[in-house]
């Protein structure tokens, strides 16, 4: 028997920093899905679509290997994890991955990575779509000048020539864009608990999850 422990929330969250602390405390292995849509953004614009609304343009997405190693994202057996964090690819990924076409197939691989390990995977739709008998589904949330301001650093971390102002305006673009989609908008499971993050540290934040979990565990 596997377990898996499924954390959501918006842009600037957290929620990729927490879980993968989670997953190296409890010895798990860790999802980003969300830095699988943008591997599929990043190829998008690499092979010059221009319209990236349109689904008949991702067929590539077929042909495209994903992989986690040591936490590193791998696409086509290059790591990508730098170039995914540009500017560029941030401001179009909410578009990529509200197609029906790249949610479908890329949760056909978050749920075969699911199958034969135990996992913590984070994203927008984790608890309520990808993993839906997740064993902890953990919904995560921050006051939006506290998001912009994570998401405003890991820009210029990445080389990216930004202003706060342009990156809370950013992630409110992106909080209306995600939730509001057709295909498995970003949303709370019923059955999620919820976690502000504004004040507490990330390992604050880690050890409350892993305290939830093993008490859930231990119940069973």
């Amino acid at each position: 028997m596997f377990y898996s422990i499924a954390i959501d929330g918006p842009a600037g969250s957290g929620k990729s920093t927490v879980a993968k602390e989670v997953a190296k405390s409890l010895k798990y292995t860790y999802i980003d899905t969300g830095a699988m849509y943008r591997a599929i953004t990043l190829k998008a614009l690499n092979l010059g679509i221009n319209n990236l609304a349109i689904e008949e343009n991702y067929s590539f997405i077929y042909d495209t290997k994903l992989e986690f190693r040591n936490n590193l994202m791998f696409m086509d057996g290059v790591d990508v994890s730098k170039d995914i964090r540009t500017e560029k690819v941030v401001k179009n990924v909410s578009l990529v991955s509200s197609l029906k076409c790249v949610r479908d197939k890329l949760v056909i691989m978050q749920r075969e990575m699911a199958k034969s390990d135990n996992v913590i995977m984070d994203g927008r739709d984790i608890g309520t779509n990808v993993l839906k008998d997740a064993t902890l589904k953990v919904f995560l949330n921050a006051a939006i000048d506290v998001r912009a301001l994570r998401r405003y650093y890991e820009l210029k971390e990445s080389g990216s020539d930004v202003t706060y102002d342009d990156t809370i305006i950013d992630i409110i673009r992106r909080d209306n864009f995600d939730s509001n989609r057709l295909h498995n908008p970003l949303k709370k499971a019923d059955d999620a608990i919820e976690l502000d993050t504004s004040l507490y540290t990330v390992e604050e934040v880690r050890d409350n999850i892993i305290k939830i979990f093993k008490e859930l565990i231990r119940n069973e």
